[in-house]
């Protein structure tokens, strides 16, 4: 195939994704809606104060064998047992609905499949300009989209995260739409201060990075946005504890990008800092997150406090990211936007 016939087909598979993603996304939005609520804090406490001690003696290990079992039974199952002894008001969550997690699983499967279409086009355009394809903002929020997506589907292959499925699909679609409608660039070459092997390590890093604190975001919103009453999202502790996991990984990630990025910059312009918008932005974004992260290892910071520094932080990456490229003008300014 020409170059010019890698490029439309690439252009199609980035539609072809945006497509999954929103069946994807409203897949998940009806397990969502339709599935599991599951008991705030009110409802845990209740459920404490009403929950009888197991009997010490004869019978005892009776008791013990008929609770773990119904436990194991639960657990399985995806349902709550309530307490014994509990109260009307104190009980089980509405249970899911057998439709909400057909839906659940067939978005999972629609996920995958506009990932690999991302995939697609990013390879397909790759193989049309024959280089890296992350060379202008066209290319990189695709790639960033790409990562976001797959962050979220590996994470779903060890922990159940399908409650994020919704939101990060809408942020893929927008994302990819975003691309398309306002930062789209033809296929061609790229400036020559890009025209390097570093672009494989520096962007590379930056997007992967960028992937995984997209996830961490998702899950400081929903952190926000969930009450301590009878909600269908997780608690908060469960939101709390994958905004920080993503994070845990991502920032290694972020600062070899800032690492790689002085170095390219040595390389191609002489000096390793030079107060660029985009250098600034970037340590600004390292700053916040290792804020974030020290605030949780020493202050001991939880909750509500924690995830509003790494949403700024997630914002500060997002300015970084996009702002900086279309309203600043910089060494960095490869937007290619009018």
């Amino acid at each position: 195939m020409s170059a010019e016939q890698l490029a439309e087909l690439s252009d199609l598979f980035v539609v072809a994704a945006v497509l999954l993603y929103v069946v994807a996304m409203l897949g998940f939005a009806i397990e969502l809606a339709f599935g599991r609520a599951r008991g705030g804090k009110a409802a845990e406490r209740r459920q404490a104060e009403v929950r009888q001690p197991v009997a010490v003696g004869a019978g005892a290990a009776g008791a013990v064998s008929e609770t773990i079992g119904s436990d194991a039974e639960a657990a399985v199952s995806g349902a709550e047992t309530p307490a014994a002894g509990a109260t009307a008001d104190v009980a089980a969550p509405v249970p899911a609905s057998p439709a909400a997690a057909r839906a659940g699983t067939v978005a999972l499967v629609l996920a995958w499949i506009g990932w690999a279409a991302n995939l697609a086009a990013i390879v397909t355009r790759g193989l049309a300009v024959d280089r890296w394809p992350w060379g202008n903002m066209y290319e990189f929020v695709v790639a960033i989209c790409f990562a976001a997506v797959t962050a979220f589907l590996v994470t779903q292959l060890r922990h159940n995260v399908r409650f994020m499925g919704a939101f990060v699909m809408v942020t893929a679609a927008l994302g990819l739409g975003l691309a398309v409608k306002v930062f789209y660039t033809a296929a061609g070459p790229v400036v020559p201060a890009l025209d390097s092997y570093w672009i494989a390590i520096h962007v590379t890093a930056a997007i992967i990075a960028s992937g995984l604190f997209t996830l961490a975001g998702v899950s400081g919103v929903l952190y926000l946005l969930r009450g301590d009453g009878v909600s269908r999202l997780p608690s908060r502790e469960v939101l709390e504890k994958a905004a920080h996991r993503a994070i845990i990984f991502a920032f290694p990630v972020w600062t070899f990008a800032v690492i790689a990025g002085a170095l390219w910059a040595d390389r191609a312009w002489g000096r390793y800092w030079g107060w660029d918008p985009k250098e600034v932005w970037s340590f600004i974004t390292w700053v916040a997150y290792a804020a974030y992260l020290h605030a949780k290892a020493t202050a001991g910071w939880r909750g509500r406090a924690a995830m509003i520094v790494q949403l700024v932080a997630f914002g500060c990456l997002l300015f970084n990211l996009i702002g900086v490229n279309i309203f600043i003008d910089g060494l960095h300014s490869y937007a290619d936007v009018d």
